[in-house]
């Protein structure tokens, strides 16, 4: 082949050495070894389980007609002021970097919010760390206090990225149970009988992503007393906390002794609608929140220039628009909690987020079983509560953010379906 300059140019894979094809039993001319490119992934990587969520529905989509119950996600759309000010933000020309930290005008609204909302009193400038979403607050948090071996205490059943990010950053995880008796609080009875020597963060994620479980005041002055006797440091994901229906959301680091030994996690994806922004935040003591937002300025640099215009407006006027938004979830909990009562199904009321968590120990399926026939035979999509913890096993996740009509339909085909079994 000739090239442009006129000289002769070798076809474009000349050079390279000679690897067989699958299933040949030749060997590669010029190496002694075939290259395997999984071989280069981490082992601690490599033992990761898939995530239990994203697994089951790789069923749902090759699966038509389907109600979904599964997926954690409003199903209203960012209301328009909040998409207004992005947009308006954008054809301003605003699109560089801003600060590691996130916007100034962003923290000092971040930071008169939990004031206002939970009385917690945060210096805008360095205890305030804008991130990318609240998943990436979590693992910040992890890499920058974690040394091998730490052990992290972790409430089951849980999200499912609490564990992974854990173990990523060196820590064990230790699940401490919780039980449907007691509405699947945390008790300090199961935090002390999940303690070691190696003991160092606590994780508490109330309201809880699966249960909908809620830690009221009473509940969580016995835990501060826990942590504060054994010096543990707690990562509070409160992102689900304006979905509380009954009475306020209480924050651990508002209490006697915690404000110092609280990371305090949030963002916008789950009470303003605004899952695909990938916007959060974290508010903790200086020298952590210093330490993590080293780590994101080399990983991240900034969250979205144009999320971050979004969540000052959604913190300034989103209120109402939420207000609304939670409302119109409250009725749908109260729609699927009758339904599930009126099926047999044991189901405790749950207080917040927009998760049901029915038994299903009567119907002789594992978890597992009941998501996969109940897609197969009724296509209604749960997740199994395996997913999220042996703990959760006998369990199903039902998301109740879904359409009021599609909640009803998903109810009467999951009463046909156990009408076969029961």
């Amino acid at each position: 082949m000739t090239g442009h300059g006129g000289g002769n140019v070798a076809k474009k894979d000349s050079f390279l050495p000679k690897l067989i094809s699958r299933g040949s039993d030749q060997k590669p001319v010029g190496s002694t070894k075939i290259w395997d490119p999984a071989a280069c992934i981490s082992p601690v990587v490599q033992a990761l389980p898939p995530s239990g969520i994203r697994k089951f529905f790789d069923l749902v989509s090759q699966t038509e007609g389907v109600i979904s119950l599964g997926i954690g996600e409003p199903d209203f759309v960012t209301p328009w002021h909040i998409r207004e000010a992005s947009v308006y933000y954008l054809e301003k020309g605003h699109t560089s970097y801003t600060s590691n930290w996130g916007m100034p005008e962003l923290r000092e609204e971040i930071a008169r919010y939990l004031y206002r909302r939970f009385n917690l009193d945060y210096a805008p400038e360095n205890e305030i760390l804008v991130t990318v979403g609240v998943s990436e607050a979590v693992d910040l948090a992890f890499r920058t206090v974690l040394n091998p071996g730490d052990e992290v205490l972790i409430p089951e059943p849980c999200f499912v990225s609490y564990r992974p990010c854990a173990i990523l950053a060196g820590g064990v995880p230790v699940g401490v149970p919780t039980r449907a008796e007691d509405e699947f609080r945390l008790t300090a009875d199961a935090l002390r009988a999940a303690l070691t020597p190696r003991s160092k963060v606590l994780v508490l994620a109330f309201p809880s992503n699966p249960t909908g479980a809620v830690m009221r005041q009473e509940d969580l002055e016995p835990i501060a007393q826990v942590v504060n006797e054994h010096n543990l440091l707690v990562i509070s994901d409160e992102i689900y906390a304006e979905l509380t229906y009954e009475g306020q959301h209480v924050s651990i680091a508002s209490l006697e002794g915690m404000f110092d030994r609280t990371l305090v996690m949030n963002g916008f994806s789950k009470a303003f609608a605004m899952t695909g922004w990938r916007l959060g935040y974290t508010a903790g003591p200086k020298p952590i929140i210093e330490a993590m937002c080293k780590i994101h300025q080399y990983a991240i640099m900034c969250a979205p220039t144009q999320a971050q215009r979004a969540g000052i407006e959604a913190l300034r006027r989103g209120e109402p628009e939420m207000q609304k938004m939670i409302r119109s979830y409250d009725q749908r909990r109260r729609m699927m909690l009758r339904g599930f009562r009126s099926l047999g199904l044991n189901c405790f009321e749950p207080q917040g987020a927009f998760y049901m968590f029915p038994s299903i120990q009567q119907t002789g399926l594992t978890s597992e079983e009941f998501a996969e026939r109940l897609l197969m035979e009724e296509k209604v999509a749960v997740v199994p509560g395996s997913a999220f913890g042996q703990v959760g096993e006998g369990f199903i996740r039902c998301c109740y953010a879904a359409a009021p009509r599609d909640i009803e339909e998903a109810l009467e085909r999951i009463r046909c379906f156990v009408s076969r079994l029961l």
